[in-house]
């Protein structure tokens, strides 16, 4: 089964075209002109074991906001296409991942329902020129359009950084499991008998 998804969105802030694999070997083009998002999106594909392309232009001239808000769009609509009725996944994926001195974890529902829950206190407001408080504008939106539960901890850290480039590989971990097909699984892996 080939679990591929082509998004394409054009707003008058922003263009993205952006294509997910989730059964992939890590392999990212990526070209968001946001250089930190590029970084966090090239882990996210490497750990999470996906093929992503992303071409994004977006009014950076402003700031990051409606570039990095519309990839999480994006990626949260390619990944909802991609997977289908989502039969015989696991649906479930929890991670831990440390950077350094920060420790990040993230679970993952598959549930159809989207919700967010983020704990992290970020010690600075930027990294490079990026804002750190877009991390969760990025994360709102991929569980929203992706229609999951996301829960994303912080549990320690001092490098904002490394406590980010945590997360994003915590995320990548925890939706490659949760993506992940089950022989054991007969059809989808909820008692309603829909997801």
């Amino acid at each position: 089964m080939d679990r591929n998804a082509s998004i394409e969105r054009k707003t008058n802030e922003t263009y993205i075209n952006l294509s997910l694999a989730i059964d992939g070997e890590g392999h990212s083009e990526l070209e968001t002109g946001v250089p930190f998002m590029d970084h966090m999106l090239d882990l996210f594909t490497k750990h999470g074991q996906f093929n992503l392309v992303v071409d994004a232009k977006g009014d950076i001239e402003v700031d990051d906001h409606h570039t990095t808000e519309d990839i999480g769009i994006c990626l949260g609509q390619a990944l909802r296409e991609a997977l289908g009725d989502k039969r015989g996944i696991k649906r479930y994926g929890n991670a831990f991942v440390p950077m350094d001195e920060a420790l990040a974890q993230v679970v993952v529902d598959l549930s159809n329902r989207p919700h967010l829950e983020i704990r992290a206190e970020f010690p600075n407001q930027k990294v490079g020129t990026f804002d750190t408080e877009l991390v969760h504008e990025f994360l709102w939106k991929l569980a929203l359009e992706a229609r999951m539960n996301l829960h994303v901890i912080v549990h320690y850290g001092k490098n904002t950084h490394h406590m980010i480039e945590a997360v994003f590989k915590a995320l990548a971990r925890a939706l490659d499991e949760a993506t992940t097909i089950d022989p054991r699984i007969k059809g989808v892996p909820s008692t309603k008998g829909l997801l």
